[in-house]
Order: C-alpha cells, then sequence, then structure tokens
C-alpha cells in the first residue's frame, strides 16, 4: 500500500465528463484535498437543455460543494408545486412549497435553468485553481494498476490518476467498460423549449413547479430567470420505436399527440419556436458501481426518466457523498469507494423505480386515471412533507447513514 500511494502522490483525480455531475464530483475532490483532471468529450464546457427542479436536497448539496449563494441567486422560489388533470383540469394535488416546507426540510424548492445550475458549479471549480478541464476527450477505455488509473482517449493519448470518476452520462463508456448492460428505453420522448415572458399566457404565468396529467403525456411549465423565461415540457408515448438520444423536435409531431386535452392546458405546445426532442431511457438498477479505483457517477450510475425531476439532484448528492466517504476514511481510496457504493445503491434505485411508477401514475387513462385523481384527494401539507421526508430529507450530515 505505501507504494501505491508514492507511485499515486502527485496524480490527479480523473473525472470522465464535465456536466453537472462531474463539475460537483471535482468540487468535493477538491475540497478533500485533490487535484481534479476533468475530462470531456464536447468541444467546450457546457449545457444542453432548459430548466431543472431544485428539491431542498440539491441545495443541502450545493451548499456542501461552496456553491450554494451562487445557486440561490440564479433560481426561482416557487410557491407550490400543483397537478392537474390535463382532460377536465381537476386539480389532482397541490403542495405548498411556503415558509412550512422549508422549515421541514431546512432548504426551499426552485427551479432554475440548467446552464446557470452548471455555471455554478463551473465557476466554483475554476475558482479553486485546483481542477483542470479538458475538451473534445473521450475516454475510451481505462486500465488499472498499483499506482492507480490510466485512461486513454479517442487520440490514444494516456491520462493518469489516482483514481477515476466516469461521470459520462446516460451513454457512459466507463460503464459500458465495466458493466456492459443495455439501457431500457421507454418508448416515451420528452420535448423541452424555454419561451420568453410576453409570448407566455398570463393566465399560467404561476409561481409553480406545474404539471399537467393526461392519458399516455403530460406538460410541465415554471418561470426562470426571474420569471423572465418560462420553461416548457411535453411528454408522450411515442407511435415509433425509438432510439435513445437528442434531435430536433417537430412542431408537427408534438401537436399531433395533445388533440384531446383541454384548451388551457393545450395552448402550452404551441408557445415554443424550437423544441429539443428526448428519446428517453433509463437502466435497471445495479449493485456494483466500483471496480477497483473506478466508479460510477450521477447518470452514469443510475439513469432515470424525468418523472421524479431528480435526476441532477442524485448527481449532486453523489458527488457531495463521495467527498463525504473520502473524508471520513483519511482519503483510503479503496475503504471510500465502497462507502459510497453502500451509501448510494438504494436510495438511486428508488429513485428509478419511483420514477417509473411516477410516469405510470401521471399517464393513466380510463378506471387507473380515476384513482390517481383520488389519491391525495384531502390530504394536508403535513402529510405530503412526510410522504416526501425520504427525499428531500438527505442533507450532509446524513449522507453515509445508509448501507
Amino acid at each position: 500500500m505505501e507504494q501505491t500511494n508514492e507511485r499515486a502522490a502527485g496524480l490527479p483525480v480523473l473525472v470522465a465528463g464535465g456536466g453537472i455531475g462531474g463539475l460537483a464530483a471535482a468540487l468535493a475532490l477538491v475540497r478533500q484535498g485533490f487535484e481534479v483532471q476533468v475530462l470531456e468529450q464536447s468541444p467546450a464546457i457546457g449545457e444542453i437543455g432548459a430548466g431543472m427542479q431544485l428539491g431542498p436536497n440539491a441545495f443541502h448539496a450545493f451548499d456542501a460543494l461552496g456553491v450554494g449563494e451562487q445557486a440561490r441567486s440564479r433560481s426561482v422560489f416557487t410557491d407550490y408545486m400543483v397537478m392537474h388533470d390535463a382532460l377536465d383540469e381537476y386539480q389532482v394535488g397541490r403542495i405548498p412549497t411556503d415558509e412550512a416546507f422549508r422549515a421541514r426540510f431546512g432548504n426551499p424548492y426552485a427551479v432554475i435553468h440548467r446552464v446557470d445550475a452548471h455555471n455554478c458549479l463551473l465557476e466554483g471549480a475554476l475558482a479553486t485553481g485546483r481542477v483542470r478541464l479538458q475538451t473534445h476527450t473521450r475516454i475510451e477505455r481505462v486500465e488499472q494498476g498499483a499506482g492507480g488509473v490510466t485512461a486513454f482517449d479517442q487520440h490514444g493519448k494516456a491520462w493518469q490518476g489516482v483514481a477515476l470518476i466516469g461521470a459520462d452520462g446516460v451513454k457512459s463508456v466507463v460503464r459500458q467498460q465495466y458493466v456492459g448492460d443495455p439501457a431500457r428505453v421507454t418508448g416515451h420522448v420528452v420535448y423541452r423549449a424555454v419561451v420568453e415572458r410576453e409570448d407566455f399566457p398570463e393566465e399560467l404565468r404561476w409561481n409553480a413547479a406545474s404539471i399537467w396529467v393526461g392519458p399516455h403525456c403530460h406538460l410541465v411549465h415554471y418561470p426562470l430567470r426571474g420569471g423572465e423565461q418560462y420553461n416548457v415540457v411535453v411528454t408522450f408515448h411515442s407511435r415509433k420505436e425509438e432510439v435513445w438520444g437528442v434531435t430536433e423536435g417537430s412542431r408537427e409531431e408534438v401537436q399531433s399527440y395533445f388533440q384531446d386535452i383541454c384548451p388551457r392546458a393545450r395552448q402550452l405546445i404551441d408557445l415554443p419556436k424550437s423544441w429539443k426532442r428526448w428519446a428517453t431511457a433509463d437502466r435497471d438498477p445495479i449493485a456494483r458501481w466500483t471496480h477497483g479505483r473506478t466508479t460510477l457517477l450521477g447518470d452514469a450510475a443510475h439513469p432515470t426518466t424525468q418523472y421524479l425531476a431528480q435526476g441532477a439532484c442524485m448527481a449532486l448528492e453523489d458527488a457531495v457523498t463521495l467527498g463525504e466517504a473520502l473524508r471520513v476514511h483519511g482519503n483510503d481510496w479503496d475503504a471510500a469507494l465502497d462507502r459510497y457504493q453502500r451509501s448510494r445503491v438504494a436510495r438511486t434505485a428508488r429513485i428509478v423505480l419511483s420514477g417509473r411508477e411516477m410516469g405510470r401514475i401521471y399517464h393513466a387513462r380510463g378506471v387507473e386515471r380515476l384513482v390517481r385523481n383520488d389519491l391525495w384527494r384531502g390530504r394536508s401539507p403535513e402529510r405530503f412533507y412526510d410522504a416526501m421526508e425520504w427525499l428531500y430529507g438527505w442533507n450532509v450530515g446524513n449522507c453515509l447513514a445508509a448501507h
């Protein structure tokens, strides 16, 4: 072991992927005294997408990574979450995210543009002076030895590190090498767009995370950037065989799936001038993320559908938990990676499996729709908060509690 540490001395930790998970990991690692080399396959470090939702657990993670105030300054703090039936406008459930919510979970509920969330982490990482970023670099193969990890990119260049964090997203090369499991293409297609305030219906300018649920489809909207823009997301079950990926969307296609919903909700799909189209997938949860000095993080570890709005939040939690595992084990990588994995596998698997079930609830039809609309009738805010405790009660103090 002494020889290993000696040979690894001075090497950075390699992080494959410069998205939200990769940069959060970099910040967590720097806080434990490591130098970090981020390897990103894209031409630039950045994010695509539109809005994202931040539960209290995400703010606990941002705080632990030292960028909580930056995230708060770019967020819109919602007054409530609300679900309506998209056929008849029935209000299925409404959850206040007010002072009582904040008192219960120690942090607010908010929405933020994905680019803004990513920039908080990027600025934080660059400010440390200990994170190096390399673009146009796609990891294709990993080798391990007594001295640590060597990652080979598409140009044949070897990158050496004391360990490798595979934060390379839903189509992770690192996961493919060590796990090799297939993706589960859902057949659900997501269209995302951002609409300027002046183009957004005044009657729907709610300060809320809002969802309209219908048979085999749903629509989401919420404000961004101080209410100057609105995020619009629509999801439907595709009529054709889908291949996992992102493409340009077609206005005609998305409109063709929403003929039967109420006019108030349907106007949302007429707003965007352009759409991005995501054909979604997840993977079945796995019990083993760690292979020697290599581990998975974020979507590489637990790609999930969007129905719980927790994909990015889980990546942030992963990063904080990895840092805490290293801290309590004195930067002993073997012990820390084992602890990290044990602390995260069941929780993130619950997200993946609960996301699938929530998608079924959102898209219920016939009698199942009637059951869905009765689920939360008369439920008090406190009972909603009790049901959310497992999700929003996570923080840096309890992140290593699972075994």
